[in-house]
């Protein structure tokens, strides 16, 4: 048995290093946006969102739209994934949220299982987040919608840092941490440069 959860696709930022927008890259034979909504569709969301600017013109397009449940904008601009992490624990149903970056092309459904089965071993709308050489890696992770206000009020006092909201998450009890083992460490390789794509 898993927790059920909904999900979000961050794909609102831009993409300055990559030169183009991160979500229309191929990988697998699909663009970015369509591989990361079938990797949480097919973890079990129950709902995925888009995270996405209002300037991102492909965001329109009927195939795309056909493909989300909805399309959620940051709860305040240039704020990083932060914002769109506000916005879409608003407007999740479930219980938790099932954060994914963009540009993390090796991620699996696997890991989103994981962490939801995790969840429904622990107390009732407690997340569920990796953690590697002593960072937290917040953009394929499992978040409570109880931390909603929590990330709220880092938004309006405009501290962006995930690392930072994390970690008052687990001191709070809103969040468990595991430890990512090294076996498991590829499926964080991002992409943020043209040279990093493979």
């Amino acid at each position: 048995m898993m927790t059920k959860f909904s999900a979000v696709v961050l794909a609102a930022g831009r993409s300055t290093r990559m030169g183009s927008d991160k979500a229309l890259l191929g990988v697998e034979g699909r663009a970015l946006w369509q591989r990361q909504c079938d990797v949480l569709r097919e973890a079990g969301a129950t709902e995925v969102f888009l995270s996405a600017r209002t300037d991102q013109l492909w965001v329109e397009d009927p195939a795309v739209v056909g493909r989300f449940d909805a399309i959620v904008r940051d709860a305040k601009p240039d704020c990083g994934p932060l914002g769109g992490i506000v916005a879409a624990l608003e407007r999740a149903a479930c219980s938790h949220l099932a954060v994914l970056a963009i540009d993390l092309p090796a991620m699996d459904a696997a890991w989103f299982h994981r962490l939801a089965t995790l969840a429904v071993q622990g107390e009732p709308e407690v997340g569920v987040v990796g953690r590697r050489e002593g960072y937290f890696e917040p953009l394929a992770a499992l978040y409570p919608k109880t931390a909603y206000e929590a990330a709220l009020a880092a938004l309006t006092a405009g501290d962006y840092s995930l690392q930072r909201l994390i970690a008052r998450g687990v001191a709070d009890g809103l969040f468990c941490e595991i430890e990512i083992a090294p076996a498991d460490a590829g499926r964080f390789a991002n992409w943020n440069e043209p040279r990093s794509q493979r």
